[in-house]
């Protein structure tokens, strides 16, 4: 999620330590936090003042009203306090339906003031911009602010000034005090800005003689521009709402998630409760949730969370064990069920994650017999059929009772056979195998033709006239527009230009000739996007380049149905644009960190139409800044934080729509009548699976993403469908958060809107929750009452939209609308025409157990494919206890000096780590081709260190230098890692192919627990390490690896052990003496291959046909 509420302190830190304001604040840093552990005695030495002032006690849990609740001390002595605390500290209050203990208290001097020296100030996002709200009257009984103040909004990249502040905020405020209101207010906004708030309160701001107070303040600030906040942040602890305990299993699942490219979410909403959930999917755990609360099971529903974006075996396995860890700690009379769902997959191996979950019920198969747990499982993607194969396999061994099922069941089918409500089918129906992609879906051997029809409505597209005419501007507001502020500020005059839009959009976003630049090296989804070209017929592939900056201009290959292609990467964009005219759409890969720049880059190129951002975790601000842009160049922004779109037999985006074996079972490879717009990308596949089995199929389907602001709306889609005549049926997935779905209702309400449409809005449990639950996606959270699930799915029935009673019945209402719809004539399905078959990829078939590949090499001497390295069969750590004593020989050789003992062994243990890698690294390979060839030692083991450089080992130089320089210049690590990535210039050191921060290299582990324990100092390895938990929280496999150890620890033995001035030491690196610590090493493998392929007497090598790719061109003419 983004938008994270913060605690007072913290809030209040923030304030003091940066606004910038010519206003006297009163009071900074004067607080003192009072919690059970407290020892007076020490808050006192630390906080005098406590002894000596009047005091105001209150608690810091993030509760509202705690003047009006009784829960605010004021005008207290130090022991006054302690007696109103004796009553309060650490016992359970009930505020609102939430019942909590208070556990923190914030302690603050007393300030006298009169009624007239309150105000109220506040400060909040919308996709607009930031709002400004100003009352004269503060304090506990300053009522609805939202009516009584006075409010100025500042347009997203415009600037607030002090003459506005003070002309339309400071109306009724005493001339006196304008200046200073008017400074402070400026003063705030812009910290606002600066540290990414999205919410900042102050009621009551206190004027007086001496200057400004702040006395109460609420806030929250994005937590995704962490790595831009980082300096100014520190480490921020978010506090959870009042009500939730702060659990160490959700705080261990939060520390799985920053470490993990993946997701991994967990709330504890009731640990005695019997209804326990593992779901896969921001959208689908909501739907889930939503479900079990629907029939009944709200006050005995456990948990809350999520896992998604591919996490691995072993990620999958800690979070499912934490979750049975949970649940199997106390008995229930009732036994428990244990529902492990999701939508399907988009790019998500389930097998593999289902390895890591079967391995966990293994583990806990006692407990979870002995705590009487029933488990039902659904789930499609990617390989399901195999995961669920495994998951039904581990019930009939362990004796647990498992429930599986696969695409064929409704998605929460499971929840009703989980509470009773409905039967368990003894043999559900299964789909067809993963690999039956391969086989022709007709009775005819022949591949159809390329010429099928591409649209069911195709033939009629040419009489069918326009949809009704678009509402005039400044059409009148009605009841709707006055629900609540926000509202009214939203849903305003003509809706096709409700985003602000000044450039002109296109309806049409993806034809049967669009063309693609995907930013970032995704080769699976650009294999996914071509599979699907091919099976939709296209005479081109959808994709006309690549951009990549971290390598040089070259072409990679891609299969184009049975033949290989090859498709241009380029390093910049700009080339990119140049060489291909055609290109209106670009897809972007591109990390949270770089996305927004190589966005902004993007639109400057007129062709540019339409641009998906498929990254998660982009500011809030820069996110708007970004809509702003594209509204006024007409510039359609599919995202941030979604999977994209697709258009069927036309156009996908990325890994939408799954794998082949989904793409064919949705009927996604040629057109239906039916589009849809959702903002999860889990739950648009669960909806390409429903349309395709209760109508003709998909006409084009939009994820918008989970952010709280998308680049484009429910109803910029919406606008577009209902001016394409091919659909003849929309259905929107709704979400609880923001207010966009009233703006449907405002549609139909102006007759802009004729098409029939079938909504249903998720997260209708939050409202029966006691407290707040923040869901999988960022949007999904509701700051008032109409934008509950509940609200706005009555305002929609209300409006005439079809909206089921919940989600089960979404597919029964999405038929009843389309048979009516046929019954009328309006659709008139067309006759089915089987796709073109696309082989099996070789890694895929691999993965399916289908194929098998002889080795193309032996060796006996190396293995580093496990945990530990292994030197003809000796593992790495007992080659360290036969004490080889090369190291004083080399300190003697190299540098002159008889270097401590200490240091002695690190090289040592340096020699023996980079002594060989295994036969599949360049060196080891021209080596054993060389050795092979009948050529001598020498001329093998020179073929082997000439492969040596920036690219494959000589990383111990440029690792030690680029980490000496910027720990020497005073930059910290986050400045590091972002002026690398602005400079387009990879961290040398770090990244590893195979390890990861949850599979650690054991190399890296031995030399740092050597380090720590006898170098006299480890300041630049330490600076690398916390290098390496900002590279890690975006990727796991970013981690310091070997060489960049072993360069950066070198550095500091050689300014620390005392044989070197600081100028001889920064020489030796700069000479390249740290990557002869890797070439001496390095020849003592090489060496080892010659004689192992002498002694094994292996023939001479030729490089098989088979592992070729003969790409010639088909003619050539002088």
């Amino acid at each position: 999620m983004s938008t994270k509420a913060i605690s007072e302190q913290t809030g209040k830190e923030f304030l003091y330590k940066y606004i910038c304001t010519s206003a006297a604040v009163q009071n900074r840093f004067r607080y003192a936090r009072v919690t059970p552990e407290t020892d007076w005695d020490q808050l006192t030495q630390e906080h005098p003042w406590l002894l000596t002032e009047c005091l105001v006690v209150k608690p810091d849990q993030l509760i509202k009203r705690r003047g009006k609740l009784g829960l605010v001390g004021v005008n207290l002595n130090l022991q006054g306090v302690k007696e109103w605390l004796s009553t309060r500290l650490n016992k359970e209050t009930t505020v609102g339906k939430a019942k909590g203990v208070l556990r923190n208290f914030l302690i603050e001097p007393f300030v006298p003031h009169t009624q007239e020296e309150e105000f109220y100030v506040c400060i909040y996002a919308t996709r607009e911009g930031d709002h400004v709200l100003f009352h004269h009257e503060g304090g506990v009984d300053v009522g609805d602010v939202d009516m009584k103040a006075q409010r100025l909004m500042v347009a997203v990249d415009d600037k607030l000034t002090e003459d506005e502040v003070t002309s339309q905020l400071l109306a009724h405020v005493p001339d006196e005090k304008k200046g200073v209101l008017a400074s402070f207010i400026l003063g705030l906004f812009n910290l606002y800005e600066d540290l990414y708030f999205t919410y900042l309160e102050i009621n009551p701001l206190v004027v007086g003689q001496d200057g400004v107070y702040v006395l109460d303040m609420a806030a929250k600030i994005d937590a995704t521009a962490d790595y831009i906040c980082k300096a100014k942040w520190g480490d921020v602890e978010f506090p959870p709402p009042f009500g939730r305990e702060a659990y160490p299993e959700e705080a261990y699942i939060a520390d799985l998630d920053a470490k993990s490219g993946a997701s991994l979410k967990l709330t504890l909403l009731n640990p005695r409760g019997r209804i326990w959930t593992m779901v896969a999917g921001g959208g689908a755990s909501v739907v889930y949730s939503d479900t079990i609360c629907d029939l009944g099971g709200v006050d005995e529903l456990a948990n809350y969370g999520e896992y998604s974006g591919a996490p691995s075996e072993q990620q999958t396995y800690d979070y499912a064990k934490t979750i049975l860890s949970l649940m199997t700690r106390e008995k229930h009379p009732d036994g428990k069920v244990l529902i492990i769902g999701g939508s399907i997959a988009n790019f998500t191996n389930v097998a593999a994650t289902f390895k890591g979950i079967v391995r966990a019920i293994k583990d806990y198969q006692v407990p979870l017999k002995e705590h009487e747990v029933n488990i039902f499982v659904r789930r499609g993607g990617p390989n399901y059929q195999e995961g669920l194969r495994v998951m039904g396999e581990v019930g009939k061994t362990t004796g647990i009772p498992i429930h599986v099922f696969g695409t064929e069941t409704h998605m929460t089918a499971i929840v009703g056979m989980a509470l009773g409500h409905r039967p368990i089918p003894n043999q559900p129906p299964m789909d067809a195998h993963t690999a039956n992609f391969l086989l022709n879906a007709s009775n005819s051997p022949m591949t159809p033709a390329a010429t099928r029809t591409a649209s069911f409505s195709e033939t009629r597209l040419a009489n069918e006239a326009l949809p009704t005419t678009k509402a005039k501007a400044g059409s009148a507001a009605d009841s709707l527009h006055s629900k609540l502020w926000p509202l009214r500020n939203v849903v305003t005059g003509d809706l096709k230009a409700s985003s602000g839009c000044s450039g002109v959009k296109a309806t049409t976003l993806f034809s049967k000739h669009t063309k693609s630049i995907i930013w970032g090296m995704q080769t699976r989804a650009v294999q996914g996007m071509l599979d699907f070209d091919y099976v939709c017929s296209r005479e081109e592939p959808s994709v006309a380049a690549m951009v990549y900056p971290f390598t040089g201009d070259h072409k990679q290959k891609f299969y184009w149905g049975h033949k290989e292609i090859l498709v241009p990467v380029y390093k910049n964009m700009a080339d990119a644009m140049k060489k291909h005219h055609e290109v209106d759409v670009l897809i972007s890969f591109a990390s949270l960190r770089s996305a927004f720049d190589s966005t902004i880059e993007a639109m400057h190129y007129p062709q540019i139409r339409t641009i998906a951002i498929i990254a998660e975790g982009i500011p809030e601000a820069q996110t708007r800044k970004l809509i702003k842009l594209a509204d006024e160049k007409g510039v359609t922004v599919i995202g941030p934080a979604t999977v994209g779109g697709i258009k069927p037999g036309c156009f996908k985006i990325g890994n939408t729509g799954g794998m082949l074996d989904n793409i064919l079972a949705s009927k996604l490879y040629r057109p239906g009548s039916v589009a849809y717009v959702s903002r999860s990308g889990g739950m648009s596949n669960e909806l390409n699976n429903i349309i395709s089995r209760t109508t003709d199929g998909v006409y084009e389907g939009v994820a918008i993403g989970g952010d709280r602001y998308p680049g484009s709306t429910f109803m910029d889609h919406v606008l577009r469908y209902q001016d394409t005549p091919g659909i003849k049926m929309i259905v929107v997935l709704g979400e609880i958060g923001g207010v966009e779905e009233y703006k449907i209702c405002q549609g139909i309400k102006d007759g802009r809107l004729t098409k029939p449409i079938v909504c249903w809005c998720i997260g209708t449990c939050a409202t029966m929750f006691a407290s707040e639950v923040q869901f999988g996606h960022a949007g999904a959270c509701a700051n008032q009452a109409s934008e509950t699930a509940v609200a706005k799915n009555q305002a929609l029935r209300e409006a005439g939209v079809y909206v089921p009673k919940s989600f089960d019945e979404l597919g029964d209402v999405i038929k009843t609308v389309y048979d009516e719809l046929v019954a009328s004539g309006t659709i008139v399905p067309a006759q089915e025409v089987p796709p073109p078959t696309v082989p099996m990829d070789y890694s895929w078939a691999r993965e399916l157990g289908l194929i098998r590949k002889p080795a193309s090499f032996m060796t006996s001497i190396c293995d580093e494919r496990g945990q530990e390295l292994i030197y003809a069969g000796m593992p790495i750590t007992e080659v360290f206890k036969e004490e080889m004593g090369l190291g004083g020989v080399l300190g003697l050789l190299w540098f002159q000096r008889r270097l401590p003992r200490y240091a002695c062994q690190f090289i040592e243990m340096c020699l023996m780590v980079t002594a060989d890698h295994g036969p599949a690294v360049s060196g080891a390979h021209n080596t054993i081709v060389c050795a092979r060839a009948g050529k001598d030692l020498i001329s093998s083991l020179t073929s082997g260190l000439l492969t040596i450089g920036d690219r494959f080992g000589g990383a111990l130089d440029a690792a030690a230098k680029q980490f000496s320089k910027a720990f020497d210049s005073g930059m910290l690590p986050m400045e590091f890692v972002n002026k690398m990535k602005k400079d387009g210039k990879l961290i040398m050191g770090i990244g590893h192919r195979v390890k990861s921060i949850n599979n650690p290299d054991m190399r890296v582990l031995i030399l740092k627990d050597f380090v720590k324990q006898h170098f006299p100092s480890t300041q630049l390895l330490d600076y690398a390490l916390d290098v390496e938990k900002i590279t890690t929280s975006k990727k796991p496999n970013l981690i310091l690896n070997v060489d960049g150890f072993i360069g950066v620890a070198f550095v500091d033995l050689l300014r620390t052990c005392g044989g070197f001035t600081r100028d001889e030491a920064d020489e030796f690196v700069d000479i390249g003496a740290l990557n002869g610590i890797f070439v001496l090493g390095r020849s003592m493998g090489f060496i080892g291959h010659y004689l192992d392929q002498k002694r094994l007497k292996q023939g001479l090598y030729r490089h098989p046909w088979d592992d070729i790719s003969y790409v010639l061109p088909e003619h050539m003419s002088m």
